[in-house]
């Protein structure tokens, strides 16, 4: 079953502010144009050039929480829904025209609590601060595109 892309984010620099777009390229040595995480650096490891968080891993957490926050503060790049977003490393997802391999999870750090008090812990249970992923063909993705596991 597909899901959607519902969400695109990017932040230029650590710690920078988010920048929310409706559309955005893919590209293999970038990941998500424009954001700083995703550039490949010689001799380092690209297995976290993109994050991507589903929203209802993200409601469950915030309905545990009973905070409203808005998926931005989790500063992942990409907001699905509708799929179950694989556990396994090497696993591939498509969303529009790039193609994703799954390499983990996305671990929540101690920065979420300083979002709200607890955000962390509730994150933790079942992948909810959602997967890293690597570029393996880039492309042009925008909000509404389909969102696939692949293979």
């Amino acid at each position: 079953m597909a899901g959607r892309l519902i969400g695109i984010a990017r932040k230029s620099r650590a710690h920078g502010p988010l920048e929310t777009v409706d559309a955005v390229e893919i590209g293999l040595a970038t990941g998500v144009h424009g954001d700083h995480r995703g550039a490949t650096r010689p001799g380092k490891s690209n297995r976290r050039q993109v994050t991507i968080l589903r929203a209802e891993d993200w409601a469950a957490a915030i309905a545990e929480l009973g905070v409203p926050i808005s998926w931005e503060e989790r500063r992942a790049n990409l907001l699905v829904e509708g799929v179950d977003l694989p556990r396994a490393a090497g696993a591939m997802l498509r969303v529009g025209a790039a193609l994703f391999e799954i390499t983990g999870e996305c671990d929540p750090c101690r920065r979420m609590d300083a979002v709200a008090d607890g955000l962390q812990s509730a994150l933790r249970p079942d992948w909810r601060g959602g997967r890293i992923a690597r570029v393996i063909e880039g492309g042009h993705i925008a909000l509404g595109d389909s969102v696939e596991i692949e293979g």
